[in-house]
């Protein structure tokens, strides 16, 4: 015990145990506060995963409610555009017709208007053609001949009547 290496041994080993009792104890620490960092930042990362699903089946949600409210609109557009589409048919229908009407009507007057100028001309011809037939067939004592017989049938027209 009065040997100098016994004290020297001794004390570097009560160093070494004191020094090595610090050390684990902050190595411990050091580890039991880096353990509680990475469990609070995996329960942080289940919390994020947690509401990153909730959002996502949040926009799934919201992504099918606006495809449904997409296709209703579609529908009615469809149903919008037929609807329009059979109206214009039918006004382009009726216009159709008037305007056939409107035709005939006017080839109808035409119609009118040649016949009534037919007529005229042939009344016209009739008249000149008269009027040449009686300057030709009559003379003066054959027009009172004629007036003579028309006086004297008269009253047996009138008693006819």
């Amino acid at each position: 015990m009065s040997d100098p290496k016994f004290w020297v041994a001794a004390s570097f080993v009560i160093f070494v145990a004191l020094v090595g009792k610090m050390a684990w104890s902050r190595i411990t620490t050091m580890l039991d506060a880096r353990g509680a960092r990475i469990a609070a930042e995996l329960a942080e990362a289940e919390r994020l995963r947690a509401e990153a699903q909730a959002l996502l089946a949040q926009a799934q949600a919201d992504r099918a409610a606006a495809m449904q409210e997409a296709n209703e609109l579609v529908a009615r557009a469809r149903a919008e555009a037929e609807r329009v589409a059979a109206q214009a048919a039918a006004e382009a229908t009726a216009a159709a017709e008037r305007r056939e009407r409107m035709a005939m009507d006017r080839i109808a007057a035409a119609e009118a208007a040649a016949l009534a100028e037919v007529r005229g001309a042939a009344a016209e011809v009739a008249a000149i053609a008269a009027r040449a037939v009686i300057a030709e067939g009559f003379t003066a004592e054959a027009d009172a001949a004629l007036i003579d017989r028309s006086v004297a049938d008269l009253p047996k027209a009138l008693r006819a009547a």
